[in-house]
């Protein structure tokens, strides 16, 4: 089970008690935010893109889009979501509670987007879509093992 590897992954960084798990989904930007008691914004939800043979994770603030020409500029190709299952395979997470965390391919890399930094915490699921961790923005680039910052989204006006 994901949560399980991911409250392991936690466990070993003195943070597997600071999982969050929920009676009601958090599958959502929006279920998530309900969850957690806080405005959607503040939800780190992560999306997938087809990258070669694996995939990009990319990590943004929960009222950002991905803004198509910015993500054509930064990596070199169109913006192309894998199926739910080839999302499952390549990181061992299912959708509605893909997370950064304890990943084990070498073909998933990991970015967070800079629209999380407006933010002193924020809330990425933690492996089901009934659980969250709040993490700081320098604690979520660590413990995700993130390749980098990114600026690939827009903002609701």
């Amino acid at each position: 089970m994901s949560i399980e590897k991911v409250r392991a992954y936690f466990e070993a960084r003195g943070r597997g008690g600071d999982i969050l798990e929920f009676s009601q989904s958090s599958a959502t930007v929006e279920l998530a935010a309900q969850a957690v008691g806080v405005i959607p914004a503040r939800i780190a939800k992560t999306l997938s893109f087809r990258q070669g043979e694996g995939c990009i994770l990319l990590v943004a603030a929960g009222d950002a889009r991905v803004d198509n020409k910015k993500f054509k500029a930064r990596f070199g190709m169109k913006a192309s979501m894998p199926s739910p299952d080839e999302v499952r395979a390549l990181t061992g997470h299912a959708v509605g509670g893909v997370c950064p965390f304890a990943i084990e391919n070498d073909a998933v890399t990991v970015y967070l987007d800079e629209s999380l930094r407006r933010f002193d915490t924020v809330f990425p699921a933690a492996g089901s879509d009934h659980s969250a961790i709040e993490l700081g923005c320098d604690e979520l680039y660590e413990y995700a093992n993130a390749a980098g910052w990114v600026d690939v989204c827009k903002l609701p006006e």
